[in-house]
């Protein structure tokens, strides 16, 4: 029977990802036909975006439940560690019991309010409710993942594959946790939330999502709970926002661009595109002192104009650098160290998935983030390179290599050329109104694809299904936290959250550098404990409201929230970046933290401009435009 049904979960599991690229081919072959239409037939298609959004929304969705069978949603990773072995197994079934009440939540009052809707789509001419009913649907399927997906690695507490009677137990601990979450939800919903009035609705909000972060229930999963306990002692009525405004708000075409990034960064770095790039970056600077310290900031540099994932970055630098760098006598933490930080800059430098999802959530213009952020970017990436430098004249690095001629130089040029063009394409497109910044993700996914196939000759039909599926997973756990962010955020701002903390820093407002100060410090704090996405979610709504009224342009505060966050990434006990590198290099995660210290020391620096030198980031905007 356990075999049995594990089949039909994979099968399932399969199911769900052909679906759900199947969706993002065909909403980024929507976008490139739009942008087709509109500057050469110039007739643009009333329903495209509809249909984009449509596809997008329901793939996302069917992306939740694969991920509730795969266990790949965000979590923090806080309190299993540190648990004696004998209450892992404990721990895993919590979560899965407090995953299984989310979902619930989901089915139950997805399904109602996808009745309750009337209305008819514009654009498609379709009812209403086909869109919402990817919500529940998503949720039903996701609680059937919930039964046959494995235990929690730190839950299990076992590295070697678990005997068939551990798996018959796990399989009977799976289907009492999902049987205890619908009864943890009827008790909530009926019978303890009449309790709960007390102390008001964000109160219960903060408490109960902050908890369950801290137990390791991931973060998508956290910020559903949380709204649900918000809103049951305000009747069923309310719980209908749950559903409604998770959907509501991946019915975005700015939030369309992120799988398309995405999916072009995997086709250009499974075409050899980091190859390419690492032997321009050598030509070019090889020849320093600590030179291949250089190579590595120069790397991440121009493949931060490719990429916009930080984590993408490090992982593939690391793995093609830091070896080289051993052999040339550089210490395993010093090159993990150089690769972490620079690997940052993938979400200061377009495309950044960081700042799309602050333009989304601030409602802010993402192409005036992508032309605000290339003066701080730029200057960062001055800011490692001349780290570098200091550090090689204390420790006696040498030069590695010798100065490249003008021949090589061309030539590392010629084959990186293609590449080089993706940034110039993104920006100047959105500059020049070509298309916005979601088409442009789009017209980058198609070129990436055309660089991979026709110009690198290095990328199979298979590598660009892997590419594909890749880019789906990771959009999935990046999008869902943001569509359970709205409820949550829509919790604050009906308890007026924002404009009490607002009335509580009035004091500041006078002086937007003492409140820059403040927030600074709040970020970098918060930064050490939680992850960007998660932290922007529930910061966004907060914070943006407070800088407006203290007189400070919501543009330059993207970029300084954003590049807060992305530090937090090189600190402990988060650190994300220090532990993939660590891992990647075979070096302690202590060594490589301990080596990032000048790093971040010099990226405090530059965050120090950027906050108070606002025509560094505003300049370029007021110039261009966005």
């Amino acid at each position: 029977m356990t075999s049995g049904a594990r089949r039909l979960s994979d099968r399932l599991d399969r199911a769900l990802e052909a679906a759900g690229v199947t969706l993002l081919v065909l909403a980024a072959a929507v976008a490139v036909v739009q942008v087709f239409c509109r500057y050469v037939l110039n007739d643009s298609l009333s329903w495209a975006e509809e249909a984009a959004l449509w596809a997008f929304v329901w793939a996302m969705f069917l992306g939740l439940a694969r991920g509730v069978g795969r266990g790949t949603h965000i979590a923090i990773d806080f309190l299993s560690d540190r648990l004696p072995v004998g209450w892992r197994v404990a721990h895993g079934w919590s979560v899965r019991v407090l995953n299984a009440t989310a979902l619930f939540v989901l089915l139950v009052h997805g399904l109602d309010f996808v009745q309750r809707s009337t209305y008819v789509t514009p654009g498609l001419g379709l009812p209403l409710k086909y869109f919402y009913l990817a919500v529940p649907l998503g949720a039903m399927l996701g609680l059937v993942q919930l039964l046959f997906a494995p235990p929690p690695a730190a839950a299990a507490g076992k590295r070697q594959a678990p005997a068939e009677q551990d798996r018959r137990a796990g399989a009977w601990r799976a289907v009492l946790a999902v049987g205890a979450g619908g009864v943890l939800f009827l008790a909530l919903r009926d019978v303890i939330a009449p309790w709960l009035i007390e102390g008001g609705a964000a109160y219960w909000l903060m408490a109960v999502t902050l908890l369950l972060m801290l137990m390791q229930v991931p973060v998508v999963f956290a910020l559903v709970f949380g709204a649900f306990v918000a809103f049951a002692p305000q009747g069923e009525l309310l719980l209908l926002t749950v559903p409604q405004n998770m959907a509501s708000a991946l019915n975005s075409f700015t939030l369309l661009a992120i799988p398309f990034f995405v999916l072009a960064a995997a086709l250009m770095n499974e075409a050899g595109i980091t190859a390419r790039l690492i032997g321009l970056a050598t030509s070019l600077v090889g020849h320093l002192r600590g030179g291949l310290g250089h190579v590595n900031v120069a790397t991440n540099t121009l493949l931060a104009g490719v990429s916009g994932s930080s984590m993408a970055d490090a992982a593939a630098i690391a793995k093609a650098l830091v070896p080289q760098m051993e052999r040339r006598g550089y210490d395993r933490a010093f090159s993990c160290a150089v690769t972490s930080a620079s690997a940052t800059l993938a979400n200061l430098i377009p495309p950044s998935l960081g700042l799309i999802i602050y333009g989304a959530l601030a409602s802010v213009s993402v192409g005036a983030l992508f032309m605000a952020t290339l003066v701080p970017g730029l200057l960062t990436a001055a800011m490692l390179a001349l780290v570098v430098h200091v550090l090689a004249l204390r420790r006696g690095f040498g030069r590695d290599l010798e100065r490249a001629s003008a021949s090589e130089r061309w030539q590392a040029l010629r084959a990186a050329l293609p590449a080089l063009l993706l940034p110039v394409l993104i920006v100047g497109g959105v500059r020049f109104g070509a298309f916005t910044a979601t088409e442009a993700g789009a017209v980058a996914a198609l070129y990436a694809l055309a660089c991979g196939v026709w110009m690198y000759r290095g990328l199979s039909w298979q590598g660009v299904l892997g590419c594909l599926r890749s880019a789906f997973d990771d959009t999935v756990a990046v999008t869902v936290i943001i569509a359970a962010a709205a409820p949550f955020a829509w919790v604050l701002t009906a308890e007026q959250v924002p404009q009490a903390v607002a009335k509580a820093l009035a004091d500041f407002s006078s002086s937007p550098w003492l409140l820059l100060l403040l927030i600074n410090i709040f970020l970098l704090v918060v930064g050490l404990f939680m992850e960007m996405i998660a932290a922007m979610v529930i910061l966004v709504p907060i914070l943006v409201p407070i800088v407006k009224a203290a007189g400070v342009d919501p543009i330059q505060f993207g970029i300084v929230l954003v590049f807060n966050l992305v530090l937090g990434a090189l600190t402990p006990p988060m650190g994300m970046l220090a532990f993939t590198t660590a891992r990647v290099g075979g070096v302690s995660p202590a060594a490589v933290f301990r080596a990032l210290v000048p790093f971040i020391a010099g990226m405090l620096i530059v965050l120090g401009l950027i906050t108070y030198w606002p025509a560094l980031s505003l300049a370029a905007v007021r110039t261009f435009g966005p």
